[in-house]
């Protein structure tokens, strides 16, 4: 089918199946149904940082939406930063291997092969699409292309949906169903400052202090924000005393 046919498809479902405040949910249902995967998720990404998730279909695409972000790998991470589709057919046996914390959990989660596309309108980048399936095995062509164009028009539909909202707020159509954790956000702006480091340096430190002290990076985060951790730059992370 013509990439243009393959857009018309797509949009008329979209337009005729949208109800208002669920235009988000109904885009991520509708790149899984289009492309034939289990489920889908609509990642939006900074610099090179995951923000959060806009949308999902499943309980095992919010798994992989969350893991990415806790861990800052897997198919979106790599799709945003690498500026192209990033295609694994079979989780269970990667070649070559690649995303070791993340790939144990979202195996055991159902997901069998995932697929990640980048959302990007010209120069400008906003994140990415994630397609997942509970068989491995690669996209079809025809799988492909609808990948391509789903990703395509849901950039375009993020960007319009953004555009009337307020300088420096999301908007409420893209926040309905948004999970974007700011208390993560919150968090890392305080170690920043503790350790004087950038952003991303700083996240990298409380999801290293998540995974070795396996806990959730959202606990990790609330005792920061609540002054019972602190960071410093000898790594001496600890919890003040009462």
């Amino acid at each position: 089918m013509a990439g243009g046919r393959r857009r018309e498809r797509f949009l008329s479902r979209l337009l005729s199946g949208s109800a208002p405040g669920r235009e988000m949910k109904r885009l991520c249902d509708l790149c899984a149904e289009v492309t034939g995967m289990s489920g889908a998720g609509i990642m939006i990404m900074s610099g090179d940082t995951p923000q959060g998730s806009l949308c999902t279909t499943d309980t095992v695409s919010a798994l992989i939406e969350r893991l990415q972000y806790n861990l800052g790998e897997g198919p979106c991470v790599d799709a945003f930063q690498q500026e192209r589709p990033v295609l694994e057919p079979d989780l269970v046996h990667p070649s070559p291997a690649r995303w070791v914390a993340f790939s144990a959990p979202a195996i055991e989660a159902g997901a069998r092969a995932v697929f990640g596309f980048p959302l990007q309108v010209g120069a400008v980048r906003i994140g990415a699409l994630n397609l997942y399936r509970d068989r491995p095995g690669p996209l079809s062509d025809d799988q492909h292309a609808d990948a391509l164009v789903s990703a395509d028009i849901a950039a375009h539909a993020i960007l319009m949906l953004q555009a009337d909202a307020p300088e420096g707020e999301i908007a409420a159509e893209l926040e309905a169903g948004a999970d974007f954790r700011y208390v993560v956000h919150q968090a890392s702006g305080m170690v920043a400052a503790q350790l004087n480091v950038d952003l991303g340096q700083a996240l990298v430190r409380l999801r290293a202090f998540s995974i070795g002290n396996d806990r959730p990076l959202t606990e990790v985060a609330e005792d920061v924000v609540g002054r019972r951790l602190r960071f410093d730059d000898g790594g001496g992370e600890k919890y003040p005393a009462p």
